[in-house]
């Protein structure tokens, strides 16, 4: 006890000391998702990369080697919410992009609020806000820390990739509209958009962009790293005969006055200014990217980020790299051009972030909201096992069965996100116990081809699943969203919407190639370095809250990282 006493009155000078001086914290915070990056990005294009951008945030910040998300599905909606509350879509509730809502029969949208208004763009595009989220994110907990002192600003093309991470106290959130090429937001955050996002949308830099053709940014040849510029499974842009450079972006962004005219009329009103040009486009281009780095640097200029004597947060995601990536696959050349302009975009924020602020004075992570899996048709060329999995057959097999089983009825209402959504009513009229038909659903899927596991969700939640397949269903479920039987597709198979044809890739699954993302973090008291320590995409809140001392976000469940902290 004297000892301990001792080392108490020992203590209470440098107490004192930390008392009476200025809480250190970072002047701003960049949250950066890259959209769809798998971690080998990072080294698969090493030598193609600039000293200013990937490889800068690698030789002065700090890299965890093995980050991986520990649920499924992995999507988008899910992925942002994750890094920004800490905690997963059990807690969270965004167990998807899109979900079936038994209450109105109908898929709701994860961003979807139409108690709101569009601001500058069409409702269609506007009515968004973050209200299905059910925690708090970073960003809410570093307003409330400041008494809403701090500003938090969401960025992305993506209303999804902007709104979640800015969180629900969110001084603003933009997204794009390409109706009319310019960002926007909703009533949830403002009732005018300000004069400088105005200004800005009206500068056309869409517009400007789609106005050359894509060609790569090195020689063709150089493209060592990915297939062939023609090959079979890599999607062509509507209006190209194949999927090769260049891509003539004015040609394919054009779009007839009839195109127009039919906008307007299924929005009821006369739009303001409507583009003669598909400026939509961009998305899959890697000009969105560089459109919405833009955007995010006149943010930081326009608003004082992190020169206002609080600590601001930036909240931004790319979100063409995920287009992209859908479209050509993994290993085509315009993902690798698409991440070599990305590595340039980056170098010019970073850049800038350092002229507003100071050298070291912002903290920045970049990480992504998923990976990706190879191309069906890569993997068959290469006789490595993987393939597309038609959803609408494998619905429609476990619909026969039900009916073979139990007579007429539509006993599938929903088939989403690798989950299956029963008729409740029907099953109460026909007076089948749910548990069962479940079960009997979970069989049928087992015995399916190139699936892996199916589990019933009263099954799921009888039990605890600390590893596992379960364990990934498990930490992505949530009772009154999901479905009533999750399955999971073996090693290399994807969910093929456009079954037989199977082009480009997706994501959404437990295996590595879509949970393995890069962490980096750079930048204000950041120590350079690496870790092959395995840790969570949920570690990433707590960690961000370890350095501004603040609380984290109500329902985190991860850990503060603490290799990377001084």
């Amino acid at each position: 006890m004297k000892k301990l006493g001792l080392l108490l009155l020992l203590a209470l000078p440098a107490l004192a000391q930390k008392k009476g001086a200025a809480l250190p914290r970072p002047k701003l915070v960049v949250g950066i998702v890259v959209d769809q990056m798998r971690y080998d990005y990072l080294y698969r294009y090493w030598d193609k990369f600039g000293s200013g951008g990937f490889k800068r945030l690698l030789g002065e910040g700090f890299s965890y080697e093995s980050c991986h998300y520990n649920y499924v599905p992995t999507y988008t909606g899910p992925g942002h919410t994750s890094i920004y509350t800490g905690t997963t879509p059990s807690t969270h509730g965004i167990v998807g992009n899109n979900w079936f809502e038994r209450e109105t029969g109908h898929v709701t949208y994860v961003t979807d609020d139409h108690t709101v208004r569009a601001v500058g763009g069409t409702e269609a595009a506007g009515q968004m806000s973050p209200r299905h989220n059910l925690a708090t994110t970073i960003t809410d907990e570093l307003r409330l820390a400041t008494n809403f002192q701090s500003k938090v600003i969401g960025v992305c093309i993506k209303d999804r990739g902007s709104i979640l991470p800015a969180g629900h106290a969110a001084n603003a959130a933009y997204w794009y509209d390409g109706s009319n090429g310019g960002f926007i937001t909703s009533t949830f955050y403002t009732q005018a958009l300000p004069d400088w996002v105005t200004k800005f949308n009206g500068a056309g830099h869409a517009a400007e962009y789609l106005s050359q053709p894509w060609n790569t940014l090195l020689p063709i040849a150089q493209y060592t790293e990915s297939t062939p510029d023609d090959v079979p499974w890599e999607a062509a842009f509507k209006g190209e005969a194949k999927p090769v450079f260049p891509h003539d972006l004015p040609a394919l962004s054009a779009t007839p006055p009839a195109a127009v005219k039919a906008n307007e009329k299924a929005s009821g009103e006369k739009q303001p200014a409507a583009p003669t040009r598909n400026l939509d486009l961009i998305r899959s281009t890697p000009f969105g990217n560089s459109l919405t780095a833009d955007f995010a640097i006149e943010t930081l200029r326009q608003e004082q980020m992190g020169q206002r004597g609080q600590t601001d947060f930036l909240a931004l995601s790319f979100s063409s790299t995920d287009y992209v990536g859908h479209q050509f696959g993994t290993t085509a050349i315009e993902t690798e051009d698409t991440y070599l302009r990305l590595d340039r975009d980056l170098a010019r924020l970073l850049d800038f972030i350092d002229k507003q602020v100071g050298k070291g004075e912002a903290l920045v992570f970049l990480t992504a909201d998923h990976a990706a899996d190879q191309s069906p048709g890569f993997l068959e060329a290469h006789r490595l096992p993987g393939g597309g999995l038609g959803t609408a057959p494998m619905r429609d097999s476990v619909q026969r069965a039900l009916v073979r089983a139990h007579g007429p009825g539509k006993w599938i209402l929903d088939f989403e996100n690798q989950q299956i959504y029963l008729n409740r009513p029907l099953l109460l009229e026909k007076k089948l116990e749910l548990a069962k038909v479940q079960n009997e659903v979970a069989e049928i899927l087992r015995q399916q081809p190139h699936i892996a596991q199916a589990i019933s969700a009263t099954d799921l939640q009888r039990n605890a699943w600390p590893v596992g397949l379960s364990m990934y269903q498990a930490n992505g479920f949530y009772a009154p969203r999901s479905g009533d039987v999750l399955f999971v597709m073996s090693p290399g198979w994807l969910e093929a919407y456009a079954y037989p044809v199977v082009k480009g890739t997706t994501h959404g699954v437990s295996w590595a190639y879509d949970t393995h993302v890069p962490l980096l973090w750079w930048g204000w008291h950041v120590r350079h370095g690496e870790s092959a320590e395995e840790v969570k995409i949920v570690d990433i809140a707590p960690t961000v809250a370890r350095y501004l001392h603040i609380q984290e976000p109500s329902g985190c469940s991860g850990v503060p990282l603490l290799e990377v902290l001084h």
